[in-house]
């Protein structure tokens, strides 16, 4: 059984940086095929796919948040880890994390972690 858990600050300044680690357990997040994403999902809106970093290290982004976001891994700690730079309160959701077991459009998950709610606020 994967276990994924969302862990972070649960209120982020405007203009700062969001960062939120997901620590993984019950398998290694370099297992080939996997892809480990963060999702987001604003009060009373749809799933938001961010970007992944698949097993290999490569990462992937969101077009729409490519410039301001990077995914980032500590093997050793099967963590992976979003940094959301420059939030604003339109930034404001609930963040996941998820593992997908291969690429495909759109991306599907066998995986979740529980979401953990991050508010952008002063």
């Amino acid at each position: 059984q994967v276990r994924l858990q969302e862990s972070g600050p649960g209120l982020v300044k405007p203009s700062q940086t969001l960062s939120l680690t997901c620590t993984v357990s019950g398998g290694s997040i370099t297992t080939p095929y996997y892809f480990w994403t963060w999702i987001r999902q604003p009060p009373g809106k749809g799933l938001e796919w961010m970007g992944a970093i698949a097993y290999s290290g490569s990462t992937y982004y969101s077009p729409s948040l490519k410039s301001r976001t990077s995914i980032s891994r500590d093997t050793s700690k099967n963590q992976f880890t979003l940094q959301l730079s420059s939030v604003t309160p339109e930034d404001t959701a609930a963040y996941y994390c998820a593992r997908a077991p291969g690429w495909s459009i759109p991306m599907e998950y066998d995986y979740w972690g529980q979401g953990t709610q991050v508010t952008v606020s002063s």
